[in-house]
């Protein structure tokens, strides 16, 4: 139990992040963390207000979305945040925002191109957009159902080499190790979206050497990492 109220303690001060980052409005994002172990993931309530909410608030689902702890319901996004932990085995903490930048992109429909170092620290290639949902999708589990699109959109790619995604007309879902590493990707995110919007306002024409991206990328990840102390 202590672990979970550990777990709730991350969770709370994450979404808390958000907020000190500038990424949410109101109550416009949330962040999860699961449990492997014990099989349950902790996550925001739902339109709860960043301003009243306590760790206490956490809502603790089981990996059906079931509620098994916690006295408020949870996020409306519970459902895609338990489809991603489903599909991908390594990562411990999901985050949702509208960020501003970020959200343009996914509402244009676009992927947000590799086009610079910042970028290619973090993403080893363009953080993708999904494909337009369906009629059915919408209509029926549509929360699940955004999972599944971010998990198609996945097949070939590496999760944790682009811990992030743009849901088309939506807006953006990042993950990592944890919640706090899933925030981070997070801020990340949108900054690089916002500097590729001026970028290519500035130039249009711009090109990116692929060999530069995964010069920064492999510098910080995987096993030849040189970047920061040991």
């Amino acid at each position: 139990m202590k672990q979970l109220d550990e777990l709730k303690q991350q969770v709370f001060r994450a979404n808390l992040d958000l907020v000190a980052h500038g990424l949410v409005l109101f109550t416009w994002g949330n962040v999860s963390a699961i449990d492997r172990e014990k099989k349950l993931v902790v996550i925001k309530p739902s339109g709860v207000s960043y301003n009243n909410m306590k760790a206490e608030d956490m809502v603790v689902v089981d990996m059906d979305g079931n509620r098994v702890g916690g006295n408020y319901k949870p996020s409306s996004d519970t459902a895609t945040h338990l489809e991603l932990y489903k599909a991908f085995p390594d990562i411990g903490g999901v985050v949702h925002t509208h960020s501003t930048y970020a959200t343009a992109w996914a509402q244009a429909g676009c992927d947000i191109p590799n086009i610079g170092t910042t970028h290619a620290d973090y993403f080893s290639d363009a953080i993708p957009c999904t494909r337009d949902m369906t009629e059915e999708e919408v209509r029926s589990a549509y929360e699940r159902e955004t999972g599944s699109v971010i998990i198609e959109r996945f097949k070939g790619l590496d999760p944790l080499h682009i811990p992030g995604v743009l849901v088309k007309n939506h807006g953006p879902f990042s993950w990592g190790k944890d919640a706090d590493e899933a925030v981070y990707n997070a801020v990340v995110m949108e900054q690089v979206a916002k500097m590729a919007f001026i970028s290519l306002q500035v130039n249009p024409q711009l090109t990116m050497n692929r060999l530069l991206i995964e010069k920064h990328f492999s510098r910080k990840h995987g096993p030849d990492a040189y970047y920061g102390q040991k």
